[in-house]
């Protein structure tokens, strides 16, 4: 696969990006700064602000027509500075070896059910943050060796007698590696992979359930794919040849990865069947405290698996973690926060520098405009690091199913040139053990956002893919403590 150009953000734009003629690179004090509304919220149990305003932004990738990229977490893996990883999701190389044959590609529709199914990686050098790096597909065959991996009881009875397995149909938009979240393995006790754990949708009886997944890496370029056999579990190299005696004897036999297990040794699927690319189950981040890992997601309540998919709410849930290479990895899911309004996409992780965890949502800010909405990016942090204070967070006005808050970033760039924006899929930057972190450029800040805007024009302008072509942008934010405005 050819690797996707690296766009640097530093003023001025670069003229290839004008399509972005609306987007103002903004760092304050510098060239295109400017004054917009500086008022402020609290958080922190009362005792932190965050004020809206004078941060930086800028466009982060603007993908080609062909190409996409949402959730983007950049992490620093090593102390101090360093070279940093982009891993994100992006869409399914066009052939089984990822060659796209040449540079230019016409632009191209989430119509194939495994589009928007592919994990990414590349490098990139510390003050380069604000520019994707050239990055290459590592994961993305895994759909029929996963649905195989979750057969039944009563399917491989009914596979005995030869009888018919149903099956749901697939999704419109993605149904392979998918919602990429990385962490570091146990260091402290000589583990020196890194871990992606990621989602593949998996057909079942009673529809597509997202699944989680795990690979490992020692470089970002090489991935082993955790698999179930009858001995256990084995990592094996992803693309690996598949043994003599079947085809060719060098061609790459299909993955067969197994969902990742719980204490209780049930796979972690998630909890209703769904469609669509912004469907959120099992979507989160992966954050160390104290040599544990905490794995905070998003998914359906059980209780609403039966109602519309527009209706549904959702639930933050907790599993936590003490060695990511057990075979049964995570504990059993603990209920966060319900009920949440069904589009909610939720990160948390620990804050920069303090003892609270963060949370970045998406939100809408409170007053509407003549075309509705305003999405934005809410972030919060808690009083301390006990999960039960998340709980205790207001994270919506009511009715919540509006998504309204009074905590939002106020995020200025993107949209379609109407006051229209699209801020989903977001991520942000964190050390190896996926714990807030910044640029060596803004060590000061608090925080490095990513997100995606699925209304600003892509590469070819407007169309009916919301995914391909269209520019993910990053920002920043601060927090002070409220006794020092």
């Amino acid at each position: 696969m050819k690797h996707q150009r690296p766009l640097l953000i530093a003023p001025p734009l670069r003229a290839s990006a004008a399509a972005f003629a609306t987007v103002l690179v903004l760092t304050p004090g510098g060239a295109g700064a400017q004054t917009t509304d500086t008022s402020c919220y609290v958080t922190g149990g009362g005792t932190l602000e965050i004020c809206r305003g004078n941060e930086a932004e800028g466009v982060f990738a603007a993908p080609r027509a062909c190409e996409a990229a949402s959730g983007v977490q950049i992490l620093r893996t090593t102390p101090g500075t360093g070279p940093l990883q982009a891993v994100y999701q992006a869409e399914t190389p066009l052939d089984a070896k990822g060659k796209r044959g040449s540079e230019a590609c016409a632009p191209r529709r989430a119509t194939d059910p495994l589009d928007g199914g592919s994990v990414r990686a590349g490098a990139m050098p510390e003050q380069l943050a604000t520019s994707m790096p050239p990055a290459q597909g590592r994961l993305w065959e895994m759909t029929r060796a996963v649905a195989a991996s979750r057969e039944t009881g009563r399917t491989r009875a009914n596979r005995r007698r030869g009888e018919a397995v149903p099956v749901a149909e697939p999704a419109s938009e993605g149904i392979a590696a998918r919602h990429p979240m990385t962490v570091a393995g146990r260091d402290w006790a000589g583990d020196a992979y890194s871990y992606v754990f990621f989602l593949a949708a998996v057909p079942t009886e009673t529809g597509n359930r997202h699944a989680l997944l795990q690979a490992r890496t020692l470089d970002f370029t090489r991935f082993d794919l955790r698999e179930h056999t009858d001995e256990g579990t084995a990592w094996t190299p992803y693309g690996a040849a598949a043994p003599k005696g079947r085809g060719r004897a060098r061609a790459s036999r299909d993955p067969n990865p197994g969902a990742v297990l719980d204490e209780t040794g049930a796979p972690i699927l998630g909890n209703c069947p769904g469609q669509g690319f912004d469907r959120t189950d099992l979507v989160g981040a992966i954050s160390v405290v104290d040599e544990t890992y905490h794995y905070f997601y998003t998914d359906v309540l059980p209780s609403d698996c039966g109602e519309p998919p527009a209706t549904r709410r959702l639930g933050l849930y907790l599993r936590t973690s003490r060695d990511l290479t057990a075979d049964r990895v995570w504990s059993a899911p603990r209920t966060i926060a319900q009920p949440l309004p069904g589009q909610s996409l939720i990160r948390v992780a620990k804050a920069k520098e303090m003892d609270r965890w963060v949370v970045a949502y998406r939100c809408n800010r409170p007053a509407n405009t003549m075309d509705g909405p305003v999405s934005d990016i809410c972030v919060q942090y808690t009083a301390d690091l006990a999960p039960g204070s998340l709980a205790g967070l207001t994270w919506f006005s009511e009715p919540q199913a509006i998504m309204r808050s009074t905590a939002y970033l106020g995020l200025r760039s993107g949209g379609d040139g109407t006051g229209r924006f699209g801020r989903s899929q977001h991520f942000w930057m964190t050390d190896r053990y996926g714990n807030l972190a910044t640029p060596t450029t803004y060590r000061t800040k608090a925080g490095f956002l990513t997100w995606l805007d699925r209304l600003a024009p892509g590469q070819a302008g407007t169309g009916p893919s919301s995914v391909f072509g269209r520019p993910v942008y990053w920002g920043t934010w601060s927090v002070r403590p409220v006794a020092a405005r």
